[in-house]
């Protein structure tokens, strides 16, 4: 593939080692400086090149807070799917019994949308490019809404994650009606709910390897950590879902 050329004025390394070429070359080396010069040039050129090669792909986005807010919430679920891809392996060794089946489902269905998770991101950040993309009330007020829902029909630990979700998403809200871009806000509370469902898929898996899988007891805890970590899946896909 060949390499794109770039302005090296934009990355001062690159710059830095054509000047030294030139005056090493014409000082020390006594080359003409008609050879010196573009030999300066093609290693700052090349070596912009090279530094940009390195830099991680632009999402294209406006806010530059905003594009590394996404960027790292991408690479949060980019960890965490691979952790659900090993839980999910696990979880077929560990329940193999028929009274085991319903846990199974619960724990692979988690693992499989917990997978999406980076695909759904890279969707995300396209919808999210451009001035056009802010988020408007409207919008948020629906969110609001299916959150405020969830929240009514929910109980327990589901219950506290909607209400939680709701409370931000009323902020995001004022913030649009200030005229700001609650993007921003979205994306952190987005990368909030993944950083916790990392820790949820985690106790899932510790408990799930050390568990007594004869046992109710323990098994309905697995079960309900199962199904927390599929509501928090549920409350990311509001984050995520054009209204």
């Amino acid at each position: 593939m060949p390499m794109k050329l770039t302005n090296p004025l934009a990355y001062p390394l690159a710059v830095l080692a054509g000047g030294v070429f030139l005056v090493a070359g014409v000082r020390l080396l006594q080359l003409p400086t008609v050879v010196a010069l573009p030999g300066a040039v093609a290693i700052a050129t090349v070596g912009g090149a090279v530094l940009k090669g390195r830099e991680p792909e632009s999402l294209g986005l406006d806010n530059p807070r905003l594009e590394a807010e996404l960027r790292q919430a991408k690479e949060r679920a980019e960890r965490l799917a691979g952790q659900a891809n090993d839980l999910q392996a696990e979880s077929l060794d560990l329940l193999t019994e028929t009274h085991q089946v319903e846990l199974l489902g619960i724990v692979q269905y988690a693992c499989d949308r917990t997978r999406e998770l980076p695909a759904k991101l890279d969707a995300m950040a396209t919808r999210l490019s451009g001035r056009g993309s802010l988020l408007s009330v409207e919008n948020l007020a629906k969110q609001l809404q299916e959150a405020q829902h969830k929240q009514q029909i929910s109980t327990g630990v589901a219950r506290k994650q909607w209400q939680r979700l709701a409370a931000s998403l009323e902020r995001n809200i004022q913030l649009a009606q200030q005229g700001e871009d609650a993007r921003e806000a979205q994306v952190v509370n987005l990368s909030t709910l993944i950083v916790d469902a990392g820790g949820v898929l985690q106790q899932l898996q510790n408990k799930l390897r050390s568990a007594d899988l004869d046992s109710d007891l323990q098994t309905d805890e697995l079960r309900e950590l199962g199904l927390e970590l599929n509501n928090m899946q549920e409350s990311m896909d509001v984050l995520m879902t054009p209204q």
